[in-house]
């Protein structure tokens, strides 16, 4: 049985008659990206994966907020000023963003980015930010504050200091457009592996399923369970990834849009979707929607399902989830 691990892959040798697994580790966007070809030797499945490299480049180039010279980045300098035009593409991922954040109530919102540096997580932070400062940049966050023009494609945040950022949805968005560069380019299976952000296609050599391993929340080391995956994008969040500990509690990196507060109660959230961009952003709305109200809302949708691990260690799953527990 070959299994995956969210944030590690194993391979052992992929052999469907002449192919073999090729792959490759690069830092992109920030994050370490592991891009999985299935092909007839080292040098075409080098040809492939470049052009996978390829195209995540060009996604960070269009959503970076980082980069000033960024569609993103010119959207940002000029919130509460004038309406900034934009490429479709970078128009419909802010449309398709702000459709989520109405689907979790809030719970996902890329306007949060005018709270960043609020809250440290590199273990420097030993007491809370001030009430005061925190409600000072929440005053900036809001997705209903996004004006979008369907006409003119144009895109304006109504007030100054105002920022989005797509952290909470980019890896996925771009692990789907590198996928559909090879699938284009006839790579019948593979991984793009964003960081722990998996869009997978393809069988193994065998013909059976992908083995999916989640992360035990409470040992990063250890399995919590396995399924089946052939199909789709897997996307993990977790309290045990980046927090603080301030007074003995430990706070994850995960905040809640709305009080500018990290959530509790939960350990890990893994989205199981056909939809790489909704699993990405699912995986820290639910989070902080909480299990039920997120379990409920996930047992909503078509083709996605979510497996929880709360902070005692309890398992809530979606409907159409059976676990096979380590």
């Amino acid at each position: 049985m070959r299994v995956i691990f969210l944030f590690s892959l194993f391979f052992g040798v992929l052999s469907a008659k002449s192919q073999d697994n090729f792959s490759e580790k690069l830092m992109l966007m920030g994050n370490q990206f592991e891009i999985t070809v299935v092909a007839e030797n080292k040098d075409s499945a080098s040809v492939l994966i470049g052009l996978a490299v390829e195209e995540i480049k060009r996604i960070e180039s269009l959503i970076s907020s980082w980069d000033k010279l960024s569609q993103t980045s010119l959207i940002n300098r000029n919130a509460g000023l004038f309406a900034v035009k934009v490429d479709l593409e970078l128009y419909n991922l802010i449309s398709r963003s702000i459709a989520i954040s109405q689907l979790t109530d809030g719970a996902f919102d890329i306007t949060f980015a005018s709270m960043e540096g609020v809250w440290v997580f590199d273990g420097t932070m030993t007491s809370f930010p001030l009430k005061s400062e925190i409600e000072k940049f929440l005053s900036k966050v809001g997705y209903e504050n996004i004006v979008l023009d369907d006409e003119n494609h144009t895109v304006f945040l109504k007030n100054k200091g105002m920022k989005i950022s797509f952290g909470g949805i980019g890896k996925g968005y771009a692990a789907y457009k590198a996928k559909k560069v090879l699938v284009d380019n006839k790579v019948v299976s593979g991984i793009i592996n964003a960081s722990g952000d998996l869009s997978i296609w393809g069988k193994q050599a065998t013909g059976e399923p992908w083995k999916v391993a989640i992360t035990n929340p409470f040992n990063k080391e250890g399995i919590f369970a396995v399924l089946p995956f052939s199909e789709g994008s897997i996307v993990t969040s977790g309290n045990y990834e980046k927090f603080t500990v301030i007074n003995g509690q430990k706070y994850s990196h995960i905040i809640n849009p709305k009080t500018g507060i990290p959530a509790q109660g939960i350990a890990s959230v893994t989205i199981f979707s056909m939809n790489a961009e909704l699993a990405d952003a699912l995986a820290t709305a639910v989070f902080v929607m909480g299990k039920e109200v997120g379990l409920d809302r996930v047992n909503q949708l078509h083709d996605t399902e979510c497996v929880i691990i709360d902070i005692d260690g309890g398992i809530i799953t979606s409907n159409n989830i059976k676990i096979s527990k380590q």
